[in-house]
């Protein structure tokens, strides 16, 4: 495991956002959603995540995320990815990171 410094761990924008508006992606190679978040200041951003197995799509509307939103944008077949959507690779899927309680949309992990 390589040690990163404080300020190394200062350019990663990781906010919170909820998440507006989902679709099925099929033309993606694994099985994967579209998903639409806001970002409260950041605005309304775009991912493409492969949650499928644990989330409906009715699961996840409403759903606050957490989403690093500084990387630079990524092309996933059509369509143009915007934000990663933060969680953890588990056997049964992947789990999206929790917030205890809710707070502003845009607001920064720190």
């Amino acid at each position: 495991m390589e040690r990163i410094v404080w300020s190394d761990f200062e350019k990663i924008m990781m906010v919170t956002g909820t998440i507006q508006r989902v679709e099925p992606f099929p033309e993606a190679r694994k099985p994967a959603y579209k998903i639409w978040a806001d970002f409260g200041p950041y605005g309304v951003l775009k991912t493409s995540a492969q949650v499928t197995q644990l989330y409906t799509p009715d699961a996840l509307i409403g759903r606050q995320i957490i989403g690093i939103i500084n990387f630079p944008e990524k092309q996933i077949g059509p369509f143009r990815s915007q934000f990663l959507l933060s969680g953890f690779e588990t056997e049964e899927g992947v789990v999206l990171a929790a917030l205890e309680q809710p707070v502003a949309d845009g607001t920064r992990l720190s």
